[in-house]
């Protein structure tokens, strides 16, 4: 038995920091290099940026609906893996690949087909909207091949880091981050010999780095076998009964993580719409910062649901609710620790964007400090909502989300852009506010402890 305190002992964050400090280092590597595509392609000018930024949140949704179906997944994952349960595994993984077709479906039409319409909805009323479309339309038409190499290393590093293993994926990532930041310089600016491409020449970039780290993932399955690794007789012969146990915890956090994506989709097309070019690159620019310590939220969240979900799996309910009591006290530390490092990056806006228009340097400073002061909320919320779904319980995140969207977010964005003249930083401050009724609805329901399930012990 252990003692109920707020807090844990020293060792166990240790532990739990050994889990989240690489998955937080390898999309720190990321977010840097990210960084650096942004500092290059900004020196194209404020249109050209703006054409790759409104159609990197078109790929933000993609993202957003694949790691979507990597988590459904995982929370059975997880439990599998705390259970040695290798059967389970392989069909939670099969559940990944096949959900994940759909997908892929979807962002190749819309990239291939309807991109210059589909971008034309986060430009709205913005002065300079056609020059921009222009560049994003060129932009994205490339970003389409970027699907099935992303979903096959999606899948392959988030089942990784659902057994634990989170060397492997910051190792991969490392090298094709490198291997995108050399293109880039290579291929933007025609370097070395090499074509001036510009924006085309960032989206080829992140191919060659997307297909480098696709096969180096599928090599690493080939020769080490982790225990959920698949035969082509796994995807002809599935567990329907658990494909339909998953899909039902899948549809919930789909459903809220959708919510959520949309609301801030719209958000941000609003926000565009205060202004031209500098008003989308400056907005763009912050989150290229402040993603860097955005990091946080990975961290927690998978240190949490690696935690949490294999004491579940193993059947030890007690100690996954006193754990649970030291990781949400731990994620109030490690919030305002990393509002600090928010604060250290509003530094970097002068140095890394020194190519943009005053006025987007100046949206951009003001942004990330913004979001630096709501990191001790973002992260306990991130923490709340991993406990929850390592125990299946995605009811939660639907309730939460889904409500606070659409019934505060975008009726309340809306409501700013239609009847005041509040600019774009001061309309996401505002915003953003409707974190606090969201984390005090969240305690209320982690209190009835609908989270507390082993499932890898159902019989399915």
């Amino acid at each position: 038995m252990f003692k109920k305190t707020a807090f844990g002992p020293v060792s166990f964050y240790g532990n739990a920091l050994k889990i989240a400090v690489p998955v937080m280092a390898q999309l720190l590597i990321q977010n840097l290099v990210s960084l650096i595509d942004n500092f290059m392609v900004s020196g194209l000018g404020d249109i050209k940026m703006s054409g790759v930024n409104i159609t990197g949140q078109i790929i933000f949704l993609f993202m957003v609906f694949s790691n979507t179906i990597c988590m459904a997944g995982g929370i059975f994952m997880t439990q599998y893996s705390g259970a040695k349960d290798e059967h389970g595994m392989r069909q939670a993984f099969c559940f990944k690949l096949w959900a994940s077709v759909f997908i892929l479906i979807v962002y190749m039409v819309s990239c291939f087909i309807f991109p210059r319409k589909i971008l034309s909805f986060m430009v709205i009323g913005n002065s300079q909207a056609s020059l921009i479309l222009d560049q994003g339309e060129k932009y994205m038409k490339i970003m389409g091949f970027m699907g099935f190499p992303f979903l096959i290393s999606s899948m392959i590093s988030s089942s990784l880091r659902d057994i634990g293993e989170v060397r492997v994926p910051l190792v991969i990532s490392i090298i094709a981050t490198f291997i995108n930041t050399a293109f880039n310089w290579l291929l933007i600016y025609g370097n070395l010999g090499f074509p001036r491409l510009e924006v085309q020449g960032a989206a080829i970039a992140t191919i060659i780095a997307r297909l480098v780290e696709m096969v180096l993932f599928v090599g690493f399955m080939i020769k080490k076998r982790p225990l959920f690794v698949i035969k082509i007789i796994d995807l002809l012969s599935v567990n329907l009964r658990l494909f339909r146990e998953i899909f039902k915890k899948a549809w919930m956090i789909m459903c809220s993580e959708m919510i959520w994506a949309l609301a801030e989709t719209i958000t941000t097309a609003l926000y565009n719409g205060r202004g031209g070019a500098d008003v989308v690159s400056g907005m763009s620019a912050s989150f290229a910062i402040a993603n860097l310590f955005f990091v946080a939220f990975s961290g927690i969240c998978t240190a949490t649901a690696v935690i949490i979900g294999k004491d579940l799996g193993r059947g030890d309910l007690e100690l996954a609710r006193t754990e649970k009591v030291w990781l949400l006290n731990g994620a109030k530390i490690f919030g305002l620790f990393f509002t600090l490092i928010g604060f250290c990056c509003v530094f970097l806006v002068p140095v890394v964007f020194r190519n943009l228009s005053s006025d987007a340097r100046t949206i951009c400073s003001q942004m990330v400090f913004v979001m630096a002061v709501y990191m001790p909320l973002w992260v306990y919320i991130n923490g709340q909502f991993s406990v929850s779904r390592a125990g299946g319980d995605t009811m939660m995140g639907m309730l939460v989300d889904g409500v606070a969207n659409t019934g505060l977010v975008i009726p309340g964005i809306f409501i700013m852009a239609k009847c005041t003249s509040i600019g774009p930083v001061g309309m996401y401050a505002i915003i953003k506010a409707v974190e606090i009724p969201k984390i005090a609805v969240a305690h209320f329901w982690l209190k009835k402890e609908h989270w507390l399930v082993n499932l890898a012990e159902k019989k399915i």
